[in-house]
């Protein structure tokens, strides 16, 4: 047979990649070249080909080997397998669920059903407020009550009930109706409006605004907290050690001096100013219908200003309103909140991996805890483990808020379903990243500087003077003072003497000269102690603005 260009075609994931050279001829299957494959001792091979055909397929399975299958596995369908700290698939809801539990009120399944009990609740009683709406009179002080304590006694059960009710309809949003119609029934007064659950309304009308309060509940009350903090751990770490000297390393070499505590604060404010903008991001919300134009709501109620209604509605859960929408809020407010989530883990990566060398080069040591083990292996180990896990988890969060980010602002024509599943995503990202912030805070606590590895680097680097003493000479006309300081350091063994013995032969100001002559790697620190001691300072100024400031949607 003969085989034009060359093609590849995988049929299915058991299939390998058939490459076929160019321009080759075969005038049967037994010309077909020999094409070796390393497969396991176990897998039976099958070669099919076709001399009408252009393709050829390579299939390998695994055989039955006397091997038995572990009694753990056979279990897997029984009740073993139901739930639990050690089967949850997340290890955020397994191993991790102490450090990330905070977040459940408001990330979890039962966080999107109390929300939306909450908005159909809190949209009933608005309706209840327009006058044109006559059906729906002003309702009693204890009808009202009533309905509140539906929203303030919103249990576990009442979630179970919601579940239970979808079982049937297959519709999340129409189970939450179907709840609120069964606990309201019984009240004389609600009973007579109970129609007008989820009057006008699309699900997403009620979805995106209980995902905005779920946000801002879990940012508020969970995750700003943690980041505060964080920031404040490195603002002290910061400012006592400002005065302790250290080598810096630009490209991994030896560059001028700094001290400990400014390279901390260079972090302390570089997160602070993410933390400020994430609390000026505006959460989002519409009530708008179907397809964003009231449509329904003007066919009922043609004389009310729906717009207007909508937005007085949207402000009163402490969210911005969104005017031009269609089925959806545009989520473009999420992406901008979980893009500067991920900036924020970013430059926490960025400290986590500095302070991992730190503790590399011995600057830091780590507290130890009774009964610890570092390697199963070598018994002396102290791994820096607090910062690795907070690194690799501030990845496997950023990998989640980057798909949020690029996906949900993208909604085929006026809305696609893609966004549902995607939402429900939304604690994975937070939660990989509270645990994260903790696991860092966890490591900041257990540091402590070794001052003695830092004096030694610093001893040994006597050519970082280079860069004062050509500056100086710069300033006095001094000719060629870069390649002058460029000829006795580069690539050169540079020692306390010859640095001394290189500044006297100079013809300098005395005063010049004897500042000089005084200085040392130690000393040569710049502004760097002043810059750590005012961090806070430097943080209150970035973070002059308030954090999401609006009364609990629960009052």
């Amino acid at each position: 047979m003969e085989i034009g260009a060359a093609s590849s075609r995988v049929l299915n994931s058991n299939h390998f990649l058939c490459l076929i050279p160019n321009s080759k001829k075969f005038q049967s299957q037994n010309d077909l070249p020999s094409l070796n494959f390393r497969l396991p001792s176990n897998a039976s091979f099958q070669i099919s080909s076709s001399i009408s055909r252009r393709d050829c397929t390579f299939k390998a399975t695994l055989k039955d080997t006397n091997t038995s299958t572990p009694t753990v596995m056979k279990k897997m369908h029984g009740n073993e397998f139901e739930l639990s700290s050690l089967t949850a698939l997340s290890p955020l809801d397994g191993r991790y669920w102490s450090k990330v539990k905070d977040l459940a009120p408001y990330m979890s399944e039962y966080g999107l059903i109390y929300f939306r009990v909450f908005v159909e609740i809190k949209w009933l009683l608005k309706l209840s407020q327009i006058p044109q709406v006559t059906e729906v009179p002003s309702f009693s002080k204890e009808a009202q009550s009533y309905l509140q304590e539906v929203i303030d006694d919103f249990s576990m059960n009442d979630a179970l009930e919601i579940k239970n009710i979808e079982r049937v309809t297959n519709h999340d949003v129409k189970a939450v109706e179907y709840f609120l119609k069964q606990k309201c029934q019984s009240h004389p007064e609600i009973a007579e409006v109970l129609e007008f659950f989820h009057f006008a309304c699309t699900s997403e009308d009620i979805n995106n605004l209980a995902h905005a309060l779920m946000l801002k509940e879990a940012m508020n009350t969970a995750i700003f907290p943690v980041m505060d903090e964080l920031i404040k751990a490195i603002c002290n770490t910061a400012k006592d050690h400002a005065h302790i000297p250290m080598l810096s390393r630009t490209h991994g070499q030896p560059a001028s001096p700094t001290t400990l505590g400014k390279e901390m604060a260079v972090f302390a404010v570089r997160l602070s100013r993410e933390r400020r903008d994430m609390s000026q991001v505006e959460l989002m919300g519409k009530l708008a219908g179907a397809v964003g134009n009231y449509n329904a709501h003007l066919v009922a109620y043609p004389n009310v200003k729906w717009p207007q209604i909508a937005e007085d509605f949207v402000k009163s859960l402490g969210l911005s309103f969104n005017p031009y929408v269609t089925q959806i809020e545009t989520h473009d407010y999420m992406a901008k909140l979980f893009h500067s989530v991920i900036q924020f883990n970013n430059i926490l990566i960025d400290f986590d991996r500095d302070v991992w060398g730190y503790i590399s080069l011995g600057y830091f040591k780590q507290t130890t805890k009774a009964g610890e083990i570092g390697s199963s292996t070598m018994p002396h180990k102290v791994n820096p483990i607090d910062f690795e896990n907070s690194e690799g988890n501030l990845g496997v969060a950023n990998g989640g808020l980057s798909h949020l980010s690029i996906k949900l602002p993208i909604s085929r024509w006026q809305r696609d379903l893609t966004d549902s599943t995607v939402l429900r995503n939304m604690g994975v990202g937070l939660g990989h990243s509270i645990l994260a912030y903790k696991s860092t805070l966890q490591g900041i606590a257990k540091l402590q500087v070794n001052e003695a590895r830092l004096s030694e680097d610093l001893n040994q680097s006597w050519e970082v003077l280079a860069e004062p003493i050509q500056t100086v000479m710069r300033r006095y006309g001094v000719p060629e003072p870069y390649e002058k300081l460029k000829e006795l350091t580069r690539g050169r063994a540079v020692t306390k003497e010859s640095i001394t013995q290189f500044i006297e032969g100079l013809e300098l100001p005395k005063e010049a000269k004897s500042n000089l002559l005084k200085l040392t790697p130690h000393t040569y620190v710049g502004a760097a102690v002043e810059l750590a001691r005012t961090v806070d300072v430097a943080v209150n100024l970035v973070n002059g603005t308030k954090v999401f400031e609006t009364q609990s949607v629960k009052s």
